[in-house]
């Protein structure tokens, strides 16, 4: 199905080629994951496989790219389209309309298939991948990890014979990344080719048919599904691979909250005394064209800490991390130290790590990047550079940040909050294209935060960096009804 042969890949403008005499089979049926350091070529190997490269990334490529024994460089735009289907990291990017019916139809439409065979298809396309309950909003109101789901099937709709996946589970939770394995077991035994490009490798196990982990643009170890699920946790934490089982964390404190939004009120006998120090939630209420996300009645969450915002795909998380920034108008009342915060003193008073780093690089290289705080007497210097080194970004100060892989602007944006000298600083899904090696380095950076008496927000669905990082926890819920 795919042919990768001895290919030497740069962008345009690098200095260093990403892909460095990678040679790369897959068979047609088979499911395959790349893993491997962020910056390794997991994307880019992608990107050859689906045409996106040379067709529309600019570059030089050396070496050869087949699929289905056609040269990928002279297939028509159409014939790649109707070959693959692709989930990209941040699927927003990837969406050209605004419902999930016409999304799902879009490619059956661009293909000419009828309009009855395109209906029955989206309807079932729906029911397989559980998103009946999503059908009446737009998808620019759906949370991240909602987004994802839709990504993954509007990918799969037209049945393509190869589907490609890049980081699909990054911002699930644990029920929605137990239906997309379900998907993908359907697909698989529906005989379709399957390459996955992760770092959270336990869903994995029992699917993948050979695991290739890529080490600087070239296959550095190759493993057979079984050799793979055999190995010990001492080996994987010797390549920087995250572990093959799922993580049963402990339970975490939490902290004072109570409102329908809160999974279990958490009422003290009386409200918590002494230290007012911290960020106070009250009456907090968001809601988007009618329909309510978030209600908070009373949260208070403290500073020196970490805490956790956890909670279902679509349940406020994200909804909440923009409302403390004062990005998202609301009703109620941010209280910090116990003084009220306006929108605009919150957002002077904030930095946030979004899910999509992309929106918040503003420079042309890393280097300056940090230096953007610079005016609001942020020390610099000997500190960012041990930043830089501790995060993995050393080498590429002089690079422009849209040249970096998506783990590495991932922790680009994590340095920048680092630095920025806010009182309040929210982690967005910090852990999406971070491989095991930067779970930790992300974990020291939160924690120098928290011991600094900032009130640090971490949102994630990842068990492994909850375990690593949690000291205390804000679990949220859906709402039902207006």
């Amino acid at each position: 199905m795919i042919r990768i042969e001895g290919v030497r890949w740069t962008y345009a403008g690098a200095d260093a080629p990403t892909l460095d005499d990678l040679s790369l089979h897959v068979r047609p049926g088979e499911t395959v994951v790349l893993c491997g350091p962020s910056g390794s070529g997991k994307s880019t190997a992608l990107r050859l496989m689906n045409g996106l490269i040379p067709h529309f990334h600019e570059g030089r490529l050396d070496g050869s790219v087949h699929l289905d024994g056609q040269p990928v460089a002279d297939l028509p735009l159409d014939r790649l389209g109707r070959c693959t289907g692709t989930v990209l990291q941040h699927p927003r990017r990837q969406f050209f309309t605004d419902r999930i019916e016409t999304e799902l139809a879009f490619a059956l439409e661009n293909f000419g298939e009828p309009a009855e065979h395109i209906r029955e298809r989206v309807t079932a396309v729906i029911d397989e991948h559980g998103l009946g309950g999503l059908t009446d909003r737009r998808l620019h109101e759906l949370s991240g990890g909602q987004q994802q789901q839709v990504a993954c099937a509007a990918a799969a709709a037209h049945r393509p014979p190869l589907l490609l996946f890049d980081e699909p589970t990054s911002n699930l939770s644990v029920a929605a990344v137990e239906r997309f394995t379900a998907a993908l077991a359907r697909l698989r035994a529906g005989g379709a080719t399957i390459v996955v490009a992760e770092h959270r490798l336990h869903f994995l196990r029992g699917l993948a048919d050979r695991v290739i982990y890529l080490r600087e643009g070239r296959v550095g170890a190759e493993w057979t599904g079984e050799e793979f699920a055999a190995l010990n946790d001492d080996t994987l934490r010797a390549e920087g691979l995250r572990g093959l089982s799922p993580v049963s964390r402990p339970a975490t404190a939490r902290i004072h909250a109570q409102g329908p939004s809160i999974d279990g009120d958490v009422r003290p006998a009386k409200a918590p005394t002494g230290s007012r120090a911290g960020v106070t939630l009250r009456g907090v209420r968001c809601a988007f064209h009618g329909r309510r996300v978030l209600d908070v009645e009373e949260a208070c969450l403290p500073a020196g800490a970490i805490t956790a915002i956890t909670g279902p795909n679509g349940a406020g998380k994200s909804t909440l991390a923009r409302i403390l920034t004062g990005l998202q108008r609301h009703d109620g009342e941010v209280l910090l130290d116990g003084r009220r915060l306006s929108r605009a003193q919150r957002q002077r008073s904030s930095a946030v790590v979004m899910q999509d780093v992309q929106r918040q690089l503003f420079t042309d290289s890393v280097e300056a990047e940090l230096q953007l705080d610079a005016s609001r007497g942020t020390a610099l210097g000997e500190r960012s550079r041990a930043l830089l080194h501790d995060l993995g970004l050393e080498p590429f100060s002089d690079r422009h940040p849209l040249s970096l892989s998506g783990g590495q602007q991932q922790r680009l944006v994590v340095a920048a909050a680092r630095l920025s000298a806010r009182r309040i600083v929210v982690f967005d899904e910090p852990s999406s294209g971070v491989d095991r090696r930067h779970l930790y380095s992300i974990t020291r950076v939160m924690r120098d935060l928290a011991a600094e008496g900032l009130v640090v927000l971490l949102i994630s669905h990842d068990d492994e960096l909850l375990e690593l990082a949690a000291d205390r926890e804000l679990r949220l819920r859906l709402l039902g009804g207006k």
